[in-house]
Parts: C-alpha cells; structure tokens; sequence
C-alpha cells in the first residue's frame, strides 16, 4: 500500500523512511510562521524567556512574524504590540514582514510555500499554502511548543481524498467550490484529518482559486488541505522557494480514510446563510433580499481573479447610493497589478471604497453594521457580530455575487452582468 503526500512530508521531517496515519512522531518544522496578534505571539515571546530561559530561537532562518492585523494601529495600545514584535524580531534575527497584506497570501508570495515543506501557524487559514504541495498546518493550541523545541510532537492524521470531476458554469468561482464540498461532504465530514482535492476538474480551478478552497478547509473540520502541485502550481512556487525540497506525490494506491467523486457541471452561485459556515444554500433563493454593505477581500478572496471578475461585473455600472462597498485586495503584489490591470481603477469609478490590504475588515475590527443591516461578503466567516451589531447578518459568496448585488443593493445573481 501506498502513501499520501502529507505521510510523506511527515516522514521526511521525522527523519523516518515512512509513516502511517495514526503514527506518533516528533517532526520539525520548516518554517514556524504567525502573525503578531494580542495573547499569542506576545504572550510566546514571554513565555519563551520566563518559563523556558530561551533568549534567542535557535535558527532564526525557520521562523517568520508577519504584521497584518491592526494595520494601521488606531490607538497606542496596539502599536505597543507592534513595537514589541518588531523588537523581538530584531533581537531574534528573524524576519519581520510589516504591511504587505495578508500573511497567509504573502507567505506564498516571498517563498515559505515549499512543495513538500512542512509548516505550521497557529491560524488555521495557512493551509492554502497546500496550493503548492505545502503541509501547512494551523496548530494553535501547539505552536508554543515550535517555539522553545526544535521538533513538535504530532499524530500523523489521516487523508480524505476528494476528486472533481466536470466544468464549472459562467459565474462560479472556486468558493463556490469549496461550500458545495461543504453541502455535499458535510461541516465535520474531514474532522483532525488532511483534505486532498486532486481529479480531472482540477483544470477548472485556478491557482489562487484553489487558495480559496485550501484557505477555508478548516470548514470541513480538516486540520489542512494539500493539493499534489502541477505545472502550474509548481513553475509559481519553485522560483520563489526559500529552500530546496524534492516535491513528493501521493501513491496511486496511498491509503484514504474517505474518497469522494464530486461533479461541477451543474453547480451553480451559492449563498451561505448565517451565522454560520455550514449555512450553504442556493443563491437563487436569496434573490433580491435587501443588502446594506459588501465586503470583497480576506485571505479566502480578494486575489486578482475576485478582482478581475468584480471589475468586469462593476464596469460602466455603480454601486446602488447608499450602499457600502469596501474592496481589499489580499496583498500589496495583488493590489498592484490589479492597478497595473485597470481593475482598481474600474471598481473605484463604479462607486467602492478600496482599502489597502489587511486583515481588519475580516476579522471584525473594521465593525460597522448596526443591528439588521445585511452584507454580502467573501471574508472567511458570517458568524455573530463579526461585521458589527451581533444582531446583523452576513451572506457569503462569490466576489462576482458581491459586484453584483452592490449594484443592486439586494443579493443579484452575477451572471446576467457577465
């Protein structure tokens, strides 16, 4: 019997011929990434003196801090944070990575996205580095222990493999992809396990589409996803990898927990309802329900492709008065070819605020619905209060959906602008 990638990548960082899912193993890292974030990475660096005596990490190189939430800091407070992780930074000779964007979209950017590396974060949203054939994992309960060990202790988690089959229809986009795996599989179906998307629709699914699916695996209860890297996936990582790692494959006969054949033909936009996640239904359904905000951007999307197809929706149009659109790119590389394109400025004219790229609009410190006001958004989640008022509500989507239903001012069907 054979492997899966990701038993592959934690043999080799286990110095093991081979593992099995299930196997306890003590695995170093590649790179250890976070982002600096009030009681975690303050609270690791203390820690890391105070109770372990460790004043510098041991190789500086394996680590990476990114500043991309609270950008820009609005109060003393958190520029008190920022000052300490650009200190700790410095006195640790580790890279410090300071309003690029998104960390989890810039880590890919400036190389941590290694086929066959494995990487850990305590944010689960790291896994679309598995775009790239990169097992990245959110442990956040464990990363302190990456940061005062050299080797983290692991079980080697099983595999569901997932295969798409078909072509995906004008106006569906990859997240509309992924919360059709969510119907269809179900919220707990990869629960502790490596999500695995692979089969012959994968030609339907760009890079940065497949970022979105691998970024919101977390929704399958799946610790990471991982794709095994094509051409495609390969010629953008390689020339960027900050180390030199033998991409590995799973075996033909690599042993799944769970296999599942899921077509695309037929799909159509979706809509997920809130306040949560696994709210998936048709967008059909929610036509013409009355919106006050749209939200395109995060680390799911906000990439050149939402941007692209937001532009193409948006152009010779405007945004319905009264309603509000904030645009956010995912990271200062995407802003600018986006700009370079023409995108920005067509969305700009159409009537959206566009912000420069960071986490705040998503993980709710940019909160501006009051009690029921609704929004359109493709952040990473619709939960209570995550837009503002607890008593408002979010609608997840496609980006072409949120161009579509700004326009309108009510939840629209993108394809008729396409």
């Amino acid at each position: 019997m054979g492997y899966t990638i990701a038993e592959k990548i934690l043999a080799r960082v286990s110095d093991k011929d081979h593992v099995r899912a299930g196997d306890e193993v003590m695995a170093k890292p590649d790179y250890v990434i976070a982002y600096d974030f009030p009681g975690y990475t303050d609270v690791y660096f203390k820690q890391m003196k105070e109770d372990f005596g460790i004043e510098r990490v041991a190789e500086p190189e394996r680590y990476a801090i990114f500043i991309d939430h609270m950008v820009p800091a609005t109060s003393p407070k958190e520029e008190e944070l920022h000052i300490g992780t650009r200190t700790w930074c410095a006195e640790n000779n580790v890279p410090l990575y300071e309003r690029r964007g998104i960390g989890h979209q810039v880590a890919a950017e400036i190389g941590y996205a290694v086929p066959g590396a494995f990487v850990v974060h305590f944010d689960g949203h790291i896994s679309q580095l598995g775009t790239f054939g990169t097992l990245a994992m959110g442990i956040r309960r464990n990363l302190l222990e990456a940061f005062v060990r050299e080797r983290i202790s692991i079980r080697v988690p099983q595999t569901v493999r997932v295969n798409l089959h078909g072509t995906l229809q004008k106006g569906v986009m990859a997240r509309d992809v992924f919360h059709h795996l969510v119907r269809t599989l179900g919220p707990a179906s990869c629960r502790f396990q490596v999500l695995e998307i692979g089969g012959p629709g994968m030609d339907q699914i760009s890079t940065e589409g497949l970022q979105t699916i691998t970024g919101l695996a977390m929704f399958t209860g799946a610790i990471t996803a991982i794709v095994n890297p094509d051409a495609a996936r390969l010629a953008y990582a390689l020339p960027r990898a900050r180390k030199k790692i033998e991409p590995v494959y799973s075996d033909p006969d690599a042993v799944y927990s769970a296999v599942h054949d899921v077509d695309l033909d037929n799909l159509e936009p979706l809509v997920v309802i809130p306040p949560t996640p696994a709210n998936t239904r048709n967008l059909s359904e929610f036509i013409g329900l009355e919106l006050n905000a749209g939200y395109l951007g995060s680390c799911a999307s906000g990439r050149l492709d939402d941007l692209r197809v937001a532009a193409e929706v948006l152009k010779g149009r405007q945004v319905k008065p009264g309603f509000q659109l904030n645009v956010v790119p995912t990271s200062q590389e995407i802003m600018a070819a986006a700009s370079r394109e023409g995108y920005i400025a067509t969305i700009v004219e159409a009537g959206a605020f566009v912000s420069s790229p960071s986490c705040d609009y998503c993980f709710g410190r940019i909160a501006t619905m009051t009690e029921k006001q609704r929004a359109v958004s493709t952040g990473t989640l619709n939960v209570r209060g995550r837009m503002g008022s607890p008593d408002s509500e979010i609608y997840l989507c496609n980006a072409a959906t949120v161009a579509a239903s700004a326009i309108e001012g009510a939840i629209a069907d993108p394809r008729k602008y396409l």
